[in-house]
């Protein structure tokens, strides 16, 4: 029996406020790397990896994130709700995937090191397990981001509230989980200026 294409869609987390960017205003996702905005390039990443869509689920200074994501085939999710928390953006991204997704790749937008070859790997695992289990990054052995959720635990994903991920779920729900090895760029996130500034950042806006 031919086994099915297995699909996987990328949910590009980009709406939250930055809160520990201080209070100077500054957004860490229009920080530049080599003259790119960091959500730029990671939806770039997103776009390099092969799979059937790509999400951006935006929120805080929205008008301004649409534009730096201008030109590339993304698909752009308003998070009405962005100040709840995490939770709210993951469910609106995975409702927008949904329908046509077997898994659904989840991508924070401030993670500079995370790379379409990256992405594709983790891909990769999932097809080879034919969608039946939850994709982990880690590094080290030591988890880490980001994850593929497959369509079992979609509905579980829809009852998160609050500033949390789907953590909880991954080690609660049953399912296998298979950890891949992508290096440090698992756990580099940008959630302050000095370390946009240390990853070679240039803060602008």
């Amino acid at each position: 029996m031919e086994q099915k294409d297995i699909s996987v869609a990328i949910v590009l987390l980009a709406a939250g406020r930055a809160s520990r960017m201080g209070a100077s205003g500054q957004h860490k996702l229009l920080a530049e790397f080599d003259g790119v905005p960091l959500v730029r390039r990671s939806a770039e990443a997103a776009l390099g990896a092969g799979a059937s869509r790509v999400f951006a689920v935006t929120g805080h200074r929205q008008a301004e994130i649409r534009a730096a994501l201008a030109g590339l085939d993304v698909v752009p999710v308003a998070n009405a709700n962005y100040t709840a928390g995490m939770a709210s953006s993951l469910i609106v991204g995975i409702h927008a995937a949904e329908p046509d997704a077997d898994g659904v790749l989840v991508m924070l937008a401030d993670m500079p090191w995370v790379t379409a070859g990256d992405l594709t790997t983790l891909i990769s695992a999932f097809k080879a397990a034919q969608g039946r289990v939850i994709i982990r990054a880690v590094s080290d052995g030591k988890r880490g981001n980001p994850v593929i959720l497959p369509r079992p635990t979609f509905k579980a994903v829809s009852q998160l509230q609050g500033d949390v991920g789907a953590r909880h779920i991954i080690e609660t729900c049953g399912l296998p989980v298979i950890d891949v090895d992508i290096g440090p760029a698992a756990h580099l996130d940008l959630d302050t200026p000095e370390a946009i500034l240390a990853a070679g950042g240039i803060l602008k806006g």
